[in-house]
């Protein structure tokens, strides 16, 4: 499939600058933009030609009343969630498959780096699998995430080799990572980031590449507790696998870890805090990430796909369940241009 890009732009207040892809026939497809006739290009829009190229919408007017709905209601009653691995991150770096958080950590100990390799080749074929019925694959994640964390535990992992392992990674976070946050930031607007991985390992990450810290940001993940010799000794609260990495998760998660800078108050005035914004932008690279604002009684949610490989297969399902999709592993510059229209800092 060959994506042709036409460029709008939202009718006002709105002014983000996207392609339409719209579906005409079942075996035909045509490329073309809303009120065309008012095309036009921001000076910062003309010089980002790559992202407008690899932006798809199916239904333009459907993602304009959303706008301004979540416009309208205020960044009080706003929040983001975002998947962490290839929506946050890059999906290749420097031309090859980048790291995931998991895959990056490496124990020190090769037998049992070989042990959880094999776990994974056992479990991630279920997984994927679309004729397990989702209560078993449940229970299966769950055993998996288990026998991996039991795992973690015997091989001794320690904080130092989580440190090494992300210094010696190839992760990246995509571009406009940095600036999103920091909008988001100063208007106070929370950001959940829900992963099946492990939250030390997140947050050693954004420690390394972001060089910086974010108080809005909370990582609803699986995390780790350490002795006074930094060596892994259990995890806090109630497994989280990529089957309920949701806004059920909130209540299930552990609190922030110290290390991270970050003070949101006591936790269960947090989770109450998020759970009454009830606007959200959705972040994620793949279909099940929809499930991430389950839990949450939600009024309007606008949700961004990023769609990194196997286009030409996965695009028709995409762009029917995401109100938008960036393809080809784009930058975060499209989200960070749709929240900076959506609120102005200057207002905050």
């Amino acid at each position: 499939m060959r994506v042709i890009s036409c460029y709008t732009r939202f009718h006002a207040p709105s002014s983000i600058c996207l392609s339409v892809f719209r579906r005409q026939h079942p075996q035909t497809r045509s490329f073309c933009c809303l009120r065309h006739e008012n095309c036009s290009l921001s000076t910062n829009q003309m010089e980002q030609p790559d992202l407008v190229a690899n932006t798809v919408i199916d239904n333009p007017r459907a993602l304009t009343d959303k706008i301004n709905l979540i416009r309208d209601a205020g960044p009080s009653k706003f929040q983001v969630i975002a998947d962490f691995d290839a929506t946050l991150t890059k999906y290749r770096v420097n031309g090859l498959r980048g790291q995931t958080s998991h895959g990056l950590l490496q124990q020190g100990n090769a037998d049992y780096d070989a042990k959880r390799q094999a776990l994974y080749d056992h479990y991630h074929p279920m997984e994927i699998s679309p004729v397990i019925p989702i209560e078993e694959k449940t229970k299966l994640m769950e055993e998996w995430w288990s026998k991996t964390h039991d795992l973690l535990i015997e091989g001794g992992l320690t904080y130092d080799a989580i440190k090494k392992s992300v210094a010696n990674s190839s992760i990246a976070f995509r571009e406009g990572v940095t600036e999103l946050f920091g909008f988001l930031e100063k208007l106070e607007i929370p950001v959940l980031i829900f992963s099946a991985g492990l939250a030390d390992v997140i947050e050693e990450v954004l420690r390394q590449n972001l060089h910086r810290t974010f108080k809005n940001v909370k990582i609803v993940s699986n995390r780790m507790v350490f002795d006074d010799d930094g060596r892994l000794v259990s995890f806090k609260g109630k497994l989280i696998h990529v089957l309920n990495k949701n806004e059920h998760a909130l209540d299930m998660a552990a609190p922030l870890h110290d290390q991270l800078g970050a003070d949101i108050g006591e936790e269960e005035e947090g989770n109450a805090y998020v759970k009454q914004r009830t606007n959200v932008l959705l972040l994620g690279d793949h279909l099940g990430d929809l499930r991430m604002s389950d839990g949450l009684s939600y009024e309007t949610r606008i949700c961004i796909g990023f769609l990194n490989d196997n286009i030409e297969k996965s695009l028709e399902s995409y762009r029917k369940e995401f109100d938008l999709v960036y393809i080809n592993d784009a930058p975060m510059r499209g989200a960070l241009e749709l929240v900076s229209q959506l609120f102005s800092t200057e207002a905050s």
